[in-house]
């Protein structure tokens, strides 16, 4: 029998495609760089920003009302007529969908009630309302 002789290949490693490889990130990377500057001399004109408002719900019907003693009270909180106009005029900048109803007592005094109701006028609040009770018969 004859002998085969194992012929020894060199080992070497093929850096053709690690080449290619890198050759394309540089190209990649200097075209993205150039892509930028170019970018950078567009003229865009951008948006303002106006007055910001609060972006929550309108709130429920605000309730004024009268008691027979003459105390005001918004809400739970008893005010003076200033106090009243100060505070319905910073709820209608936020809100100028605001409505206030006002709830006087039926034996309590009509100038009280009507001063209430120049108060709440004078904050800004357009929509008013005022509480009745249904007579019973």
């Amino acid at each position: 029998m004859s002998a085969r002789r194992k012929t020894s290949e060199d080992a070497s490693i093929n850096l053709t495609p690690m080449i290619d490889v890198v050759f394309l990130l540089v190209i990649f990377f200097m075209v993205g760089s150039e892509f930028s500057e170019a970018e950078s001399r567009i003229d865009v004109n951008v948006p303002n920003l106006n007055e910001m408002q609060a972006i929550t719900r309108i709130p429920d019907e605000r309730v004024v009302a009268i008691s027979l003693d003459g105390t005001i009270t918004l809400g739970d909180e008893v005010v003076t007529l200033q106090e009243l106009t100060n505070q319905l005029g910073r709820e209608h900048q936020n809100y100028p969908n605001l409505r206030v109803a006002v709830r006087g007592e039926a034996t309590g005094s009509l100038q009280q009630t009507v001063e209430v109701l120049h108060a709440v006028r004078s904050s800004g609040v357009e929509k008013i309302g005022i509480s009745t009770q249904r007579m019973k018969r």
